[in-house]
């Protein structure tokens, strides 16, 4: 839910409307032009806000991230990688979002901190193992969601093996070998 706006716009709203663009239009048609016409503003208003645009998306990441709700100590990876990818999947192209300002922004983000925490206590590379299952995350969430953008436009079908019918189960499994080769990684 956007912020009500307060007199000018303020970062926080700004961000809000950018989320509420890309859920009605998708990644590829949030433009700067598109969101200052939909606050009513120059387009160039929105840099006192943001630096550029991909400033604007690492934000509006950060906002799909602060999804992931706080977990509870002993909180086991399936469970965590769970709330990760639901995070992603609230908003259309989500994972494309969180992929892209990755990508752009490596270091520890809100989903790494979450899966490292769900990792077993001592574990030599946990920065490394939770960078792994966060990438296979976005990975497999970004397919969700491309193949359901297609089958909103007709284009995708979801007959055949593995397809969306068994998105769900491949994404088990793959957690679950995940979690078993963490488990065999030693302390």
């Amino acid at each position: 839910m956007t912020p009500a706006r307060t007199g000018r716009h303020d970062r926080a709203h700004i961000i809000g409307v950018a989320l509420e663009l890309l859920d009605r239009y998708g990644l590829p048609d949030l433009t700067m032009r598109r969101l200052a016409t939909e606050l009513d503003v120059q387009a160039s208003a929105l840099y006192w806000h943001f630096d550029s645009k991909q400033d604007l998306l690492a934000a509006v990441s950060d906002r799909i991230l602060a999804r992931i709700p706080d977990l509870s100590p002993g909180t086991e990876l399936p469970g965590a990688a769970r709330a990760v990818r639901d995070a992603l999947l609230a908003h259309r192209d989500g994972a494309e979002v969180v992929m892209s300002s990755a990508a752009l922004r490596p270091g520890p983000s809100r989903a790494q901190d979450a899966l490292r925490l769900a990792l077993p206590a001592g574990l030599a590379d946990a920065d490394l193992a939770a960078a792994a299952v966060l990438q296979f995350i976005l990975g497999h969430t970004s397919l969700v969601q491309q193949r359901m953008h297609g089958e909103s436009h007709g284009a995708a079908s979801t007959t055949g093996s593995l397809g969306a019918a068994d998105d769900s189960a491949v994404f088990e499994a793959g957690i679950a070998l995940l979690s078993r080769g963490v488990a065999l990684t030693p302390r």
